[in-house]
């Protein structure tokens, strides 16, 4: 090929290889609609502007040449691709309904999420659920392209978290503040005692998140400031799953949640109980950038949130 410099027309691309295939100008132009001396000067121009010919004309039709065998091969490449292109912005996926939220590990949460997804299944999406600390929760608005993310926090530390939010152009609306509950084994013999006092599970193991955040704050520090109990047997998880496995079956681990659902507690065989002298506040708050529009399946979650939060947290 001796064109430099071409702009080929994808257009004109198409007619060659229709050409090609049914071997008439006269045919191929009745298959693309196309009156026969408008495809002919179609083809030349194409010709003129690779400088090569593409098709010999003769008495019983078009016969490709050398070059426009190689030609047609790589346009019919192309074309390939250009209609994976088109199909991949004009199928479904170009209107998919996308979901995407970081929340922390509460369990009420779940739950909602849980109910959330079981009145969505008649509708073509995506959905994105990150159980994690609220640093993450904070990153993936800002840089993993998600729209919501629940923080939690101690209310000691409110100042620091609005102070981070306000600085990264986030809106915040409380869902929910609530005392930590000790959640164990039923047969775990702190589940006998008429009242439970902070000193009274220095005996037993505790399970806890492995990756507290509070703004400007070392995570040694903040792991410091959350161990209200002085037990020198902990178990660090990173996700939920394993703490009701753990809890289920070693009588002997205690851990601080926000409240659980009824149906959770029932099939792990767990309970929760109050510390008498453990009075500290945590609030769950739902964050998303400034200006963003709730969407339709954001405000099913919220809803859906809402009525967990209520079950399991009545006064908050």
């Amino acid at each position: 090929m001796s064109g430099k410099g071409t702009n080929l027309n994808i257009i004109h691309m198409k007619y060659a290889v229709e050409i090609a295939k049914v071997g008439s100008i006269s045919k191929a132009g009745e298959n693309l609609r196309i009156a026969q001396p408008n495809l002919s000067r179609a083809i030349k121009d194409l010709e003129s502007e690779l400088g090569i010919t593409i098709f010999e004309r003769t008495s019983r039709g078009m016969n490709l040449t050398p070059e426009g065998e190689t030609f047609i091969q790589y346009a019919t490449a192309i074309l390939a691709q250009v209609r994976s292109i088109e199909n991949l912005y004009k199928s479904s996926s170009r209107t998919l309904n996308r979901f995407s939220i970081s929340v922390p590990r509460g369990s009420y949460i779940a739950d909602a999420f849980a109910r959330f997804s079981a009145k969505i299944v008649n509708e073509a999406f995506e959905i994105y659920y990150h159980e994690t600390n609220s640093q993450n929760a904070i990153n993936n608005i800002l840089q993993n392209n998600y729209n919501l993310g629940i923080i939690r926090y101690a209310k000691q530390y409110e100042s620091q978290f609005m102070h981070l939010l306000s600085e990264k152009e986030l809106a915040s609306e409380l869902v929910t503040e609530f005392q930590y509950v000790i959640l164990m084994n039923i047969n775990n013999p702190l589940n006998q005692l008429p009242e439970i006092c902070l000193s009274d599970l220095s005996s037993y193991i505790e399970i806890q998140c492995a990756d507290p955040f509070v703004p400007s704050m070392p995570i040694v520090s903040v792991r410091k400031a959350e161990n209200v109990t002085e037990t020198q047997r902990k178990i660090y998880v990173f996700e939920r799953g394993s703490q009701f496995s753990i809890l289920e079956m070693n009588p002997n681990t205690f851990m601080w949640v926000s409240p659980v659902p009824a149906n959770m507690k029932d099939r792990y065989h767990l309970t929760e109980r109050k510390c008498e002298d453990n009075d500290r506040i945590y609030k769950d708050v739902l964050i998303y950038r400034k200006g963003y529009r709730l969407s339709a399946l954001d405000k099913l979650f919220i809803t859906e949130l809402i009525q967990s939060k209520r079950a399991c947290i009545p006064k908050s």
